[in-house]
Parts: C-alpha cells; sequence; structure tokens
C-alpha cells in the first residue's frame, strides 16, 4: 500500500542552508522508488497556523519510504533541512478502502 512522506515548512531561518538541501535531496531519491506529488506550490492553509509550504512524495510503502528517509545519505543531508527551517515532517500510509468504508468508521465515533 502507498505511503506519503509529508514535509510542511512552517518558517525559514536560513536561505542558504534551504539551497543547499534542495541542490543536494535529489540525488538521495534517485535509487528509491518515488513521485513528487506536490512540491511547494501555491496553497491555502484552511485550518491551524500559517505555513510556508508543503511538500508531498508517494512511495510504494512505509517500508520503501523508511528505507529513503533513514538512508545515510539522506541523514547527512536533511541536517540542512531543518538547520534552514522549522519543519514537520509526517509518514502517512495510503488509504485503501472505499470512501464507503470511512463514512461508516465516521458515523461510529
Amino acid at each position: 500500500m502507498s505511503a506519503y512522506v509529508v514535509f510542511t515548512r512552517e518558517i525559514t531561518l536560513d536561505k542558504l542552508e534551504l539551497a543547499t538541501y534542495s541542490k543536494e535531496v535529489l540525488a538521495t531519491l534517485a535509487e528509491h522508488e518515488v513521485k513528487v506529488l506536490a512540491l511547494y506550490g501555491s496553497h491555502e492553509d484552511l485550518e491551524g497556523s500559517s505555513t510556508e509550504g508543503t511538500a508531498i512524495l508517494e512511495f510504494p510503502s512505509i517500508d520503501a519510504a523508511k528505507a529513503w528517509y533513514d538512508s545515510g545519505p539522506y541523514q547527512k543531508v536533511r541536517e540542512h533541512l531543518f538547520k534552514g527551517a522549522t519543519y514537520r515532517v509526517t509518514l502517512v500510509e495510503g488509504a485503501a478502502r472505499p470512501l464507503r468504508h470511512w463514512v461508516e468508521f465516521a458515523g461510529a465515533i
């Protein structure tokens, strides 16, 4: 089942560190099966505190996402991410059930 790594940038701290991260992160993805679904495009914060942007990466599974995130090359590069901005990074498993299931689930809460 697909899994998604969601990066939410809350506030920029150092543009040079973010530029270094952006330049180096693509090489860490080269050996992994991944789709970039969103990459800091136009956005609107509908609820919660404001954010500067979001990136969403799709992997074939939770294990595949963790293999990339925990890899040595990414661990080295991500230091620039956290020096460059305050980020929230979330790993979430995709939904494989039909919408009907979620409507029934919501009614049971």
